[in-house]
C-alpha cells in the first residue's frame, strides 16, 4: 500500500499536547541538586515551594517549552564546577531535548539507561568532564539525537557501532579519551571538529536562535503566503509577523518536538494559526512544496484544513484556521457524557477518512492537519492541535522500528479515546492516588488487570445514566491500545463502533455517506 511519506514531522492532532508535567519536573531538578556537589553554589537558586511551581522556568540553566507550561525543554548547565554522578533523577524530566552538563567534574560511567530515560533527546553533551568507561552502545536508543559531544573525557574501549543506526545525526565528538580501535566507517564522514560535512542550509550542529530567524522573517518581509483557496485578500509573510506580534511568547498557542505554534489576529477581527516548523528543512524546499500542495487539498468536515505555508530560506510556516476552543483536556471540563461521544465519534470518523477514505492512504502520524469532532457548521467540539508524536501517544513499537504505521495511528487515537473517557492527561494522573508514576495506558491497564474498571471512568460524567455505554468506550478505547500493533482493529472498524453510539444520539447521520470509506479495508 502507497503512503505518504513525509519524514520530518509527526501530525497534529485534537489531543492535548500541553499536559502539565510540573511534579516529575521539580522531582527531577530536586533530585539533581540533591545528588550534585556544588562548591560554587551555582544552583543555590534553586528552590521548590510546591511541587507544581511555575517557578522552575526560571531557575538557572532551565528552559520549558514555552512561558505557559512548565515541561522542561532543556538543562544548561555548562562549567558550573559540578561534581558527581549523572543522577537517576534525571529520568523524570521525561520531555527533556537538550541536555548540556559539559565543562564539569562529572564522573564514573555514562548510564547505560540514559536513553531510555530521556529518549527524545536531540542534543546531548557531556565533554569536558572526569567521565570513565566505555561509550555505552545503547546509546543508538536516543533515536532523535542530532548532536553527541563526549569528548575530553577518559572514555575507554571502542567506538560502538551502532552509532551508525543514529541517522539523524549531525555532529559527533569523541576525542581526547582514551578510546581505542578504528572509527566505524560509517561515522567517517564526520570532521575533526565533531560536524558532518555540511550540506544545504544549516550545517551540522548550528541552528538559528529566537532572534536570528525572526530577523531572516523580517528580512523576507514580502515573501507571499502560499494560500490553496483563492482569498479575497492576498496575504503577505509580514501580516502574519504583526498578526503574531512578531511572534511572540504571549502568542504561544502550543508547543511540541516539531515545532511551536502562535496565534494571529487579523485587523478583521479573526484569526488565524501559524506554525513555525522545528524540523524539514533537511528535505528540501521542492519537496515540501510538492507534500504540502498535494495535503493542502485535502477537504473533510473533520479536518481543519491546512490553508497555506510561507517557506523562507530554511524556515518553514504552516498556516490554519484558528481553533477557538482549546485543547481536548481544557474543553473535557463541563462536558456531558453524549458531548464527549460527539468528540470521539467526529474525531474517529475524521481519521478513518484519511486511512479508508483516500487510494492513498495518509498517515496521521506523518500527516500535519488536524481532527475535529464537531460538524461543518459548528464548533461546539473542535480543539486545538497537538503532537501525536509526544510523550504519551506514540505506539510502543515506534521506539524500536521509527517506522509509521496505521497501526500506530490507531494506537494514539486509542490515547485520546482514553482520554476522553477518564478526563486524564496522558502522562499526567490526578485522581488523588499516591504513589502512582506512569502514563494514562499504565494507569488504565492496572486499573483493568485488578478488575476496577469503573474507578478509571471520569467522576464527573459516571453515574448519570451511561455508564454501560461508558465501559463500552472503554472497551473501545483498549482494544486500540494492544500491545501487538497486528491485534489492534483497523482505523474504520473503530469508527463504526463508535459510531454505534453515537446514532444513539443522532450524531452525523445527515453526513454518513457523503464521504465512503473503501480503501485499505484489510492492511494495517
Amino acid at each position: 500500500m502507497l503512503m505518504i511519506s513525509i519524514t520530518f514531522f509527526i501530525i497534529m492532532i485534537l489531543l492535548s499536547s500541553s499536559s502539565s508535567y510540573a511534579e516529575d519536573d521539580v522531582l527531577c531538578l530536586k533530585g539533581l541538586k540533591n545528588s550534585l556537589t556544588d562548591p560554587s553554589g551555582r544552583l543555590s537558586s534553586w528552590s521548590f515551594p510546591n511541587s507544581s511551581s511555575s517557578s522552575i522556568c526560571k531557575l538557572t540553566g532551565v528552559s520549558c517549552w514555552n512561558a505557559k507550561e512548565n515541561r522542561i525543554l532543556s538543562l544548561h548547565l555548562p562549567s558550573m564546577q559540578l561534581a558527581g554522578q549523572i543522577p537517576e533523577s534525571l529520568k523524570l524530566c521525561r520531555s527533556l531535548q537538550s541536555l548540556d552538563l559539559s565543562d564539569n567534574d562529572f564522573s564514573g560511567e555514562i548510564p547505560l539507561e540514559i536513553c531510555s530515560w530521556l529518549p527524545y533527546l536531540v542534543t546531548l553533551d557531556l565533554s569536558g568532564n572526569k567521565l570513565s568507561g566505555s561509550i555505552p552502545s545503547e546509546i543508538v536508543d536516543c533515536k532523535f539525537l542530532n548532536s553527541l559531544a563526549l569528548n575530553e573525557n577518559k572514555l575507554t574501549g571502542p567506538v560502538p557501532f551502532q552509532l551508525t543506526r543514529l541517522d539523524r545525526l549531525q555532529r559527533l565528538s569523541l576525542s581526547d579519551n582514551d578510546l581505542s580501535g578504528s572509527i566505524p566507517a560509517d561515522l567517517s564522514h564526520f570532521g575533526e571538529d565533531g560536524d558532518a560535512r555540511k550540506k544545504n542550509g544549516y550545517g551540522a550542529g548550528e541552528s538559528r536562535d529566537d532572534g536570528d530567524w525572526i530577523r531572516v522573517l523580517k528580512s523576507r518581509k514580502l515573501v507571499q503566503v502560499a494560500l490553496f483557496q483563492k482569498p479575497i485578500v492576498k496575504i503577505r509573510l509580514v501580516d502574519l509577523i504583526v498578526a503574531t506580534n512578531s511572534f511572540d511568547s504571549d502568542n504561544v498557542l502550543v508547543s511540541s518536538r516539531t515545532g511551536v505554534s502562535y496565534k494571529a489576529d487579523l485587523p478583521d477581527g479573526s484569526a488565524l494559526e501559524v506554525k513555525r516548523l522545528s524540523c524539514g528543512y533537511e528535505l528540501g524546499e521542492k519537496l515540501f512544496k510538492s507534500e504540502v500542495n498535494r495535503l493542502g487539498q485535502i477537504r473533510h468536515p473533520n479536518l481543519v484544513p491546512l490553508l497555506g505555508f510561507c517557506v523562507v530560506e530554511d524556515e518553514r510556516l504552516l498556516v490554519y484556521k484558528h481553533m477557538v476552543n482549546g485543547t481536548l483536556f481544557v474543553r473535557l471540563q463541563g462536558l456531558d457524557w453524549p458531548a464527549r461521544v460527539k468528540v470521539g465519534v467526529g474525531a474517529a470518523r475524521g481519521l478513518a477518512w484519511l486511512h479508508h477514505g483516500c487510494e492513498t492512504a495518509y498517515l496521521h502520524q506523518l500527516w500535519f492537519g488536524k481532527l475535529v469532532s464537531s460538524s461543518r457548521d459548528s464548533n461546539d467540539s473542535s480543539f486545538s492541535n497537538g503532537d501525536l508524536g509526544e510523550v504519551g501517544y506514540v505506539a510502543p513499537e515506534y521506539t524500536s522500528t521509527m517506522v509509521a504505521s496505521l497501526s500506530g495511528d490507531v494506537y494514539a487515537f486509542g490515547v485520546v479515546l482514553l482520554e476522553i473517557v477518564t478526563g486524564q492527561k496522558p502522562l499526567s494522573i490526578n485522581n488523588g492516588e499516591d504513589g502512582f508514576n506512569g502514563s494514562l495506558v499504565d494507569w488504565v491497564s492496572k486499573h483493568l488487570s485488578n478488575g476496577r474498571s469503573k474507578d478509571v471512568v471520569d467522576r464527573c460524567v459516571i453515574g448519570k445514566g451511561y455508564d454501560d455505554e461508558m465501559m463500552e468506550f472503554l472497551r473501545i478505547a483498549c482494544s486500540c491500545i494492544v500491545s501487538r500493533p497486528k491485534e489492534r482493529p483497523l482505523m474504520i472498524q473503530v469508527y463504526e463502533s463508535l459510531k454505534k453510539l453515537g446514532d444513539r444520539y443522532g450524531f452525523f447521520s445527515e453526513h454518513s455517506d457523503e464521504f465512503p470509506l473503501i480503501f485499505n479495508k484489510q492492511e494495517h
